[in-house]
């Protein structure tokens, strides 16, 4: 036991530097008195479901021996660390009683690479495998798929996980051969396709066939390393934009670079991690994939990284104000949801309420718009409520006066969860 607990201890701090953790999309029923569920929305490390709940699961390696030396990760060859390594059955009990004692709701399991690619999925395949045949386990499961190994090993992971998840690791070709030389992203884009054309056949059968196997519920996703090899905030959005519609992923993920090495390579060891940076970099990826937003309207060569001061979609609209002021009871949805202030959400109830009548100031108030940010950008029922020949830089200057200390008093602690 005490093994098994220093282990654990080793293998869950070395799993903590991946950040695919979000939640989950997955719905696998429990049935016949299995264990678990994976609900709708479910979350993975103590993500939170739309109605509110906290969810989490075990995130731990089944080892940090790893065959390759990146330069940017903690469990690289070169390394002077303890190591461990879980047997597979090892991390079959954990799960199980992790689970009957309600710590977790399912499994994010990844590892280093021993031996070779196919050696190390393998075992990761028989975790899956023995949850769900011999346990009857019906919760969570998100592998990692291992660059390198076989298709049928890949094609057997997504009939016993929710998600599949190959990281991308850095932006750049050019940052993947100065810090990961052994590594190359022909290797990692290999199981991404082979996986989605998978999801694409299972599709194209269960129109024609009665029974056909779940696979992969949950969809894949991704994660980069943001801050380690000099790439620019243009690069890494043109990267995620192309993988969104190339292979239909749930989500890339985009982790902030934790100095771990005196490496010349990498930003220097007391560096801070640019959580403002990674922030951003979620915030304009919710713009890409939820607001019509493209990459090369966000981001150019002549502004190649996203503002710190204010959010993308802000941004945007202060280097664009030829494109507003926007009639709230005439423009078109999607036009409405690029002004500053105004969410999905409240787009929608716009949409719905102006069938009834004209939209005044209040009434938008009470749909959820942030008049602060919007009413630059916006006339209604009542015309404007803001002088319209203020330049770009006066609105953002009275923007960040309202909200700076605000910002740093409320947004700081949330800054941290990333």
């Amino acid at each position: 036991m005490e093994r098994i607990q220093e282990k654990l201890a080793i293998l869950a701090d070395a799993a903590k530097y991946d950040a695919s953790c979000a939640s989950s999309g997955s719905n696998r029923k429990n049935e016949s008195k299995g264990l678990g569920n994976a609900h709708p929305g479910m979350g993975i490390c103590h993500s939170y479901t739309a109605d509110g709940r906290c969810v989490s699961l075990l995130k731990i390696l089944l080892t940090n021996v790893c065959i390759y030396d990146c330069a940017y990760c903690v469990s690289r060859r070169s390394n002077d660390i303890k190591r461990a390594a879980f047997t597979v059955q090892e991390v079959v009990d954990l799960t199980i009683n992790f689970y009957r004692r309600n710590y977790i709701e399912g499994l994010f399991l990844s590892s280093g690479i021993f031996k070779d690619p196919d050696y190390t999925m393998e075992r990761l395949v028989r975790v899956a495998r023995k949850l769900r045949t011999e346990h009857n386990f019906n919760g969570y499961i998100h592998l990692k798929a291992i660059p390198g190994a076989s298709d049928e090993l890949m094609q057997e992971a997504g009939l016993y996980a929710d998600r599949l998840s190959v990281n991308l690791e850095l932006p750049t070709e050019a940052g993947l051969k100065l810090l990961a030389p052994e590594k190359n992203r022909p290797a990692m884009v290999k199981p991404i396709r082979f996986l989605q054309s998978e999801i694409i056949r299972l599709e194209d059968e269960r129109k024609v066939l009665k029974t056909v196997p779940t696979f992969m519920p949950a969809g894949q996703s991704t994660q980069v390393i943001v801050g380690a090899a000099g790439e620019s905030d243009m690069e890494i959005m043109h990267l995620a934009s192309r993988f969104y519609k190339q292979f239909q992923l749930k989500r890339v993920y985009y982790s902030g670079y934790v100095p771990i090495s005196n490496d010349t390579r990498l930003p220097a060891l007391h560096s801070q991690v640019p959580l403002m940076r990674e922030n951003r970099l979620y915030q304009a990826d919710w713009l890409l994939r939820f607001y019509g937003f493209e990459p090369h309207e966000l981001l150019n060569e002549g502004h190649p990284n996203l503002d710190t001061d204010v959010d993308p979609k802000l941004s945007w609209a202060l280097r664009n104000l030829n494109s507003f002021p926007v009639d709230i009871n005439k423009a078109d949805k999607m036009l409405i949801a690029r002004v500053p202030g105004i969410g999905m959400e409240s787009v929608r109830k716009i949409c719905s309420a102006r069938m009834h009548g004209q939209l005044g100031w209040d009434q938008l108030k009470q749909m959820g718009v942030q008049l602060n940010k919007a009413r630059y950008f916006i006339t209604c029922k009542a015309g404007a409520l803001e002088r319209r020949d203020l330049t770009s830089e006066q609105i953002r200057q009275q923007l960040l006066a309202q909200s700076h200390s605000k910002w740093i008093k409320a947004h700081s602690p949330q800054l941290q969860l990333f």
